[in-house]
């Protein structure tokens, strides 16, 4: 079967105060905001890359939830985003550190309700041989509205993932989207979705996060082909508590959503022609 289209990719994360996680990721880290549905707030990090944040008691997940999963920004500029976020006083999870021969440098740092928010570089190096050619091409993305320093940029997102059976998740994933892995790293495996998003699968008794059975976020694929991707993923997804039908939500949105073998919910979004959506679908087209 041939992959349908993955215009971009969206990860849903759950708040008590939504009003502050607003404000900490549009004025201090600089995502411009897309969309606004009330309850929930979409904001742009890359090119395909974005951030829905949700109140939690209009969400899918409850607080009791935990939050087992990283999204990393992958920039040219990371001593720079740490500078400027220790003056913002930022907590910081793990200080920036440099490694000699690593394929990797970066920190990491907590959002205002403790999501883990990673800032990365990826090095010359035997395992990046497939993964830099790749990032290297794609468009740094700035912030137009200007809350964020202008030389700070971002060119692409990895939302990390983590399991206890790392061979059974590959062989899901690579099923489902019909992609190659462009990057490994021994206890984590990355996969392009979209123009500037990957997802990382990763051995979570080697990773930030260990394995949990519920998790309070979704990973979401934005397509203009959600009918081909429910038909695909009933077909080979192997999905759990897959959705019965795609629903329409208020005339913004087509969706389904469906777990992957480590219970993480994945969710395929089709957006409409609305208001709401005008200049998320300017982004998209």
């Amino acid at each position: 079967m041939i992959k349908p289209n993955i215009l971009a990719n969206n990860v849903f994360y759950y708040y008590a105060d939504l009003a502050r996680a607003h404000r900490f990721y549009e004025k201090i880290l600089g995502f411009e905001m897309v969309a606004d549905y009330g309850f929930a707030k979409m904001l742009r990090i890359a090119e395909s890359s974005y951030i829905t944040l949700v109140d939690v008691e209009s969400g899918m997940h409850s607080l009791d939830d935990p939050q087992t999963t990283t999204i990393a920004m992958v920039t040219d500029q990371v001593a720079e985003w740490y500078s400027y976020l220790q003056e913002k006083d930022v907590v910081i999870e793990r200080p920036f550190t440099v490694k000699e021969g690593s394929g990797h440098d970066g920190f990491v740092a907590l959002d205002p309700e403790g999501y883990f928010l990673e800032f990365e570089v990826f090095n010359p190096h035997p395992e990046n041989e497939h993964l830099l050619p790749v990032v290297n091409k794609m468009p740094e993305t700035f912030d137009p509205n200007h809350n964020r320093p202008d030389h700070l940029g971002v060119r692409a997102t990895v939302q990390w993932m983590y399991y206890t059976n790392l061979p059974a998740i590959q062989t899901f994933y690579e099923a489902l989207l019909r992609q190659e892995m462009i990057c490994d790293q021994g206890w984590a495996k990355l996969y392009q979705t979209s123009e500037t998003a990957l997802i990382g699968l990763v051995d979570g008794a080697k990773g930030l996060h260990g394995v949990s059975d519920t998790q309070r976020v979704n990973v979401s694929f934005m397509t203009d082909a959600i009918e081909k991707w429910y038909k695909r993923a009933k077909k080979t997804g192997k999905f759990e508590r897959l959705s019965q039908e795609i629903d329409l939500e208020n005339d913004v949105v087509r969706t389904f959503v469906g777990y992957d073998l480590g219970g993480y919910t994945l969710e395929w979004d089709e957006f409409c022609e609305h208001p709401v959506n005008e200049k998320l679908l300017e982004y998209l087209s």
